[in-house]
């Protein structure tokens, strides 16, 4: 049977950004304390796996900066 918790005093600075931070992730305020709560209750460490999960999860991606740099070497000989 779920458990209730109750956080008392917290100041609105925080709240407010814990809102606005549920707000990023499409989550009621609810629903994004209990997302920091399952993450900080996780094991330390990542697979792989895991890993890769998580960023896409987060639709991370970085710019295919090497494949410029090979090629603006290339057409500069």
């Amino acid at each position: 049977m779920p458990v209730t918790l109750t956080v008392k005093g917290v100041p609105d600075d925080l709240l407010e950004r814990l809102r606005e931070r549920a707000k990023r992730n499409h989550r009621s305020l609810q629903g994004e304390l209990m997302a920091i709560l399952e993450g900080a209750s996780e094991p330390g460490e990542l697979t792989v796996e895991e890993a890769e999960q998580r960023l896409r999860r987060l639709n991370f991606s970085t710019p295919d900066e090497s494949t410029r740099w090979i090629r603006e070497l290339r057409d500069s000989r």
